[in-house]
């Protein structure tokens, strides 16, 4: 699976009330939830106003971090960002992201490779990712087999409707 968009960094130890905070919980349709992502996180206030489907985030270590929402994973979905390219993930939200199919790649050293707007490949099969601005690529960990076929089914209950 490849994804090309313009990239969006967030630094490290990003949580989950940064990505979709608390107060929104109640809030259950994905198209609404989108309208709140990143929205506590410093500089990404408008982020909901000014990503276009098809970009890609680029976080720092431990995104994710904190409670177990799947909100965090939906709201970013929803927004119509393809994937997520992190220095690291949180478990929780690494799981979530897998479970529910939607792809996340593994790629330490990639904030210092990636700007903030450059546009960018990623090739989640072989882990590759590209910066077309300026030529230069880095390798990320891909999923594991079973967690690719999960991830591809659509999530953990496509896969074991299948399986």
């Amino acid at each position: 699976m490849k994804f090309k968009g313009k990239s969006w960094v967030v630094p490290d130890d990003i949580d989950t009330d940064q990505i979709y905070h608390g107060q929104y919980l109640p809030v259950t349709d994905p198209h609404e939830m989108a309208k709140y992502a990143l929205t506590f996180t410093p500089g990404k206030e408008n982020f909901p106003n000014e990503v276009s489907e098809g970009d890609i985030l680029v976080t720092g270590k431990n995104f994710g971090c904190g409670s177990s929402r799947e909100h965090a994973v939906i709201c970013l979905q929803y927004n119509g960002v393809s994937c997520i390219v992190g220095e690291s993930f949180s478990r929780i939200f690494y799981r979530n992201a897998v479970n529910l199919g939607y792809p996340v790649l593994e790629c330490p050293g990639i904030t210092k490779m990636v700007t903030e707007g450059d546009e960018i490949e990623v090739d989640l099969d072989s882990g590759l990712v590209k910066n077309l601005r300026t030529g230069k690529t880095i390798t990320g960990v891909p999923l594991s087999d079973v967690e690719a076929e999960i991830s591809n089914a659509g999530g953990l209950l496509e896969y074991l409707k299948t399986h």
